[in-house]
């Protein structure tokens, strides 16, 4: 019904469509959810898939588009649903990078939908599209058979959607696999190895990760190290690997260790007292500093200060 509804919109005349459809409820004034809008409509399409793409194939997840609009109703009950519902919330923290794409009065991003095989002018909107860590699409997929039948309960059926969540999430690696893979391309290229192990709940972690991927830093600390990240969760084995490299079931992450090629640790970020996670206090920064003053040979005592003066806040000016 809704799709047949959308293509009469747009077939009367797509800048003149209807702001809500029958069926979608009216934005009522003061909601707030309202107030933010699901569709950065000034955004590029194709910048945020290459830009979640990058994590998804560092993360192995998947990147799962959402083609849709901001007037479109069940667009904006597909993203409620799965900001309320804790077990799709959690799905999609875990295996998915979501990218939430504007296609206007189905007048934007057509092209782009399109040769990912996403027909949206056919089965309407929200429409979703799973994509691989290489940007290969491996789902399309309409949401009208995602909707709950019970008349009672407007939206999407949480059930469905999280089995079409499960069915296409990637298949978790070995860490053991990994860690291999990681010593062989060491030895290749004569770096060291910089394990940290860290899981998507973590927001340490994610300030880890995503200090170390400033191009700044990643130029860096590359020249030295191969970077091998272990999710305690979503890798198998990857717990009881973070255990065996600790030496104790206790204790916090992020948690790192640097390596020679040979798999011989150089130093770690502490035990379960005095681990530094995510260095950002001064003491932190300090042996964050000491660290990679033992562990390096190819960084200059200079790159290593430049290194270290992302992480310290910058003083203010004197006036």
């Amino acid at each position: 019904m809704k799709s047949l509804l959308l293509l009469l919109a747009l077939f009367l005349s797509p800048q003149l469509a209807p702001t809500t459809r029958a069926e979608d409820p009216a934005p009522k004034k003061g909601d707030a959810k309202q107030e933010t809008p699901v569709y950065d409509e000034k955004a590029i399409g194709s910048e945020q898939i290459a830009a979640a793409l990058i994590r998804a194939k560092r993360e192995n997840r998947r990147v799962l588009i959402q083609w849709g609009a901001n007037w479109c109703g069940w667009c904006t009950m597909l993203a409620d649903i799965q900001r309320k519902d804790a077990a799709i919330a959690k799905k999609i923290l875990y295996e998915y990078d979501v990218v939430k794409i504007d296609v206007g009065r189905f007048d934007k991003h057509m092209d782009l939908a399109e040769t990912y095989g996403a027909d949206l002018k056919k089965n309407g909107l929200p429409f979703l599209t799973v994509l691989d860590g290489d940007g290969k699409p491996i789902a399309n997929q309409e949401t009208s058979s995602l909707e709950s039948k019970d008349e009672t309960k407007k939206g999407h059926d949480a059930a469905k959607v999280l089995a079409f969540l499960e069915a296409n999430q990637a298949k978790y690696l070995e860490a053991q696999a990994l860690y291999d893979a990681a010593f062989v391309r060491a030895k290749a290229e004569g770096k060291r190895v910089f394990l940290h192990f860290g899981a998507p709940w973590c927001g340490w972690c994610h300030r880890l990760e995503d200090w170390m991927d400033r191009p700044d830093v990643h130029e860096l600390l590359s020249k030295e190290f191969v970077d091998l990240k272990i999710d305690t969760d979503r890798t198998v084995g990857g717990q009881a690997m973070l255990e065996r490299m600790r030496g104790s079931k206790e204790g916090g992450i992020p948690w790192f260790v640097t390596l020679d090629a040979d798999g011989k640790p150089l130093a770690n970020s502490g035990d379960a007292k005095t681990n530094i996670g995510f260095p950002a206090a001064p003491d932190e920064i300090e042996r964050f500093r000491a660290l990679l003053v033992k562990s390096c040979t190819k960084l200059t005592p200079d790159e290593i200060t430049k290194v270290i003066e992302t992480l310290a806040p910058k003083k203010p000016s004197a006036r």
